[in-house]
């Protein structure tokens, strides 16, 4: 059965009166809140034939329905506006550069809180992954007479430090030399191409002093392997909370046990990393059993044209999806365009 007009446009009703209320809505409802020229009789029964079609259900304790996870993939997909965010939201978004912050770290842990502070959704942003990411620069930086800083500093602006205990013949310059060379071998290589074996210059420093240099490569490769999984970044993990729909105590709790499994929260995003502008994940379409209740909308940011890490956010199935999706997109795009002017050479 095909969706006329008149289902259309009931459909429509339907899933903004509930979006707007959490309520059940009935045919009076529709009849009275919008001008359609029908009667709730005839409302009621085009109600009928949309929950046979499966794009509605009815709860047990009301005469009321309320839209399944189909219309909701239905309404993205085919009727809903998206909105510019208001000049409000904008501005509020925009303050997150004015504090001319180079750490990327906090610029993502504030872009996480904004998400969660306009939307009221849980937010959940990953952290730059080091495999998109290149290296520009390797430092060895003495502190004092018995140990060294080892930054790597990365085409994100990322440092990642490691001290190192440094033996009594090395000195300063020796140590600028070192930095030198490292720098000279990976800079613009990503951490997966890092390969010592082809660095003929290492290789030759390796004979000379051994336990150093093979400190400093082990600690190197130690720093990759630490950041194979990129930073998570939470913001308004009680938000959940406000909406009905979790006023369970057991649903409560399965949702709260899901954020604070940090597996679970980066494969869910990475599972669905797209080329796509924004990518929304309704009700059953998510895998976990805890999420079969919530809508995810995910979107990414960038330096130049490359992908550096994705965002999310969380909320109920009847959560107000043009809003989630105009906030993501102006989110993505602005820190991307920050992110881009700050590190990109």
């Amino acid at each position: 059965m095909q969706l006329g007009k008149r289902k259309l446009q009931i459909l429509h009703a339907v899933i903004n009166d509930y979006i707007s209320t959490g309520e059940p809505v009935g045919s009076r409802t529709i009849a009275k809140k919008y001008d359609m020229g029908i009667s709730p009789a005839t409302i009621r029964n085009e109600m009928s034939d949309l929950e046979e079609m499966g794009y509605l259900q009815q709860p047990h304790t009301s005469a009321g329905r309320i839209p399944s996870d189909k219309a909701y993939r239905f309404y993205v997909d085919k009727l809903m506006k998206t909105r510019k965010p208001t000049a409000e939201e904008a501005e509020r978004i925009e303050r997150i550069y004015q504090q001319k912050t180079a750490e990327i770290e906090k610029i993502i842990e504030q872009v996480a809180n904004i998400l969660s502070d306009i939307t009221s959704y849980t937010s959940v942003v990953l952290g730059p992954r080091l495999n998109k990411v290149l290296i520009r620069r390797i430092e060895l930086i003495p502190i004092d007479g018995q140990y060294a800083l080892l930054l790597v500093v990365t085409s994100a602006g990322i440092i990642k430090d490691t001290l190192i205990r440094i033996p009594d013949n090395i000195d300063a310059g020796y140590l600028e030399r070192m930095s030198n060379m490292l720098t000279k071998y990976y800079r613009n290589k990503t951490f997966a191409e890092v390969n010592i074996k082809q660095a003929a210059d290492i290789q030759m420093e390796m004979k000379k002093r051994k336990e150093f240099i093979s400190s400093v490569l082990d600690a190197f490769a130690n720093n990759i392997a630490s950041k194979n999984q990129s930073d998570i970044y939470l913001g308004g993990t009680a938000n959940i909370f406000n909406f009905p729909e979790y006023q369970n105590i057991i649903k409560a709790r399965e949702f709260l046990n899901l954020i604070e499994n940090r597996d679970i929260l980066y494969k869910l995003l990475n599972q669905y990393e797209t080329e796509e502008d924004i990518m929304i994940v309704i009700g059953t379409e998510n895998i976990y059993n805890e999420m079969q209740d919530c809508s995810v909308v995910i979107g990414t940011y960038s330096i130049g044209d490359k992908v550096l890490g994705t965002m999310g956010l969380i909320g109920p199935t009847r959560m107000e999806y043009s809003k989630a999706v105009s906030i993501m997109r102006y989110v993505g795009e602005s820190v991307s365009r920050y992110l881009t002017l700050l590190f990109k050479e």
